[in-house]
């Protein structure tokens, strides 16, 4: 039995751009059990000092305020663990991610739990998952030109690599606001055709 992670990140639900071409690779995917997590409808706080505090205390030091502060954290590393497959979607915000998926983010990434340090090296904690990210950019020649421009693709799969996921397949929609977004769309749709489900 296969479980999909599914991260919605567009503001937009209506001609939403990732969320339709992540609808086609979730489908392609074929999993068992989904679970959602739409960021637009049911926004991820971002971290406070108390969680940021108890992030980095001891674990077996932990009280009642440490518990509730890390227990939003725990439970989306929970919905992490549980998944075979991650699917995010993401549309480029000013040539970055939405912040609702950077609060999901640092909530996540997190010392000892989906990483850790040994005073010399990080290594990820999260192993055998596979991530899928479907982006979509208002503009086109994020492959080429504005490649600079581009600081979505680089930094989600830097994050995901850095916490063990390793394997990530990246999935752009580009130029959906110069009319080029249904040739756009078409080369996505190819693109997931040839994944292995």
């Amino acid at each position: 039995m296969t479980t999909l992670l599914r991260i919605d990140s567009s503001s937009r639900h209506d001609g939403s751009w990732s969320r339709r071409i992540g609808d086609e690779l979730a489908a392609r995917l074929a999993p068992k059990q989904t679970i959602l997590r739409d960021l637009a409808l049911a926004p991820v706080p971002h971290v406070a000092a108390e969680t940021i505090g108890a992030f980095f205390s001891d674990t077996s030091t932990y009280g009642a305020a440490e518990r509730a502060a890390t227990a939003l954290s725990d439970s989306l590393l929970a919905e992490v663990a549980a998944a075979d497959d991650i699917l995010i979607t993401v549309p480029m915000y000013n040539f970055g991610i939405p912040s609702a998926l950077k609060a999901w983010i640092d909530q996540v990434v997190r010392l000892g739990r989906s990483f850790s340090f040994d005073g010399q090296a990080f290594g990820g904690l999260i192993k055998g998952k596979r991530a899928f990210v479907v982006i979509a950019y208002g503009a086109a020649g994020y492959a080429g030109d504005l490649k600079a421009a581009d600081f979505v693709a680089p930094y989600l799969t830097f994050v995901l690599n850095f916490i063990g996921i390793t394997d990530v397949t990246v999935i752009p929609v580009e130029g959906i606001n110069m009319g080029q977004g249904e040739v756009a769309e078409a080369a996505a749709r190819a693109s997931i055709a040839t994944l292995a489900a």
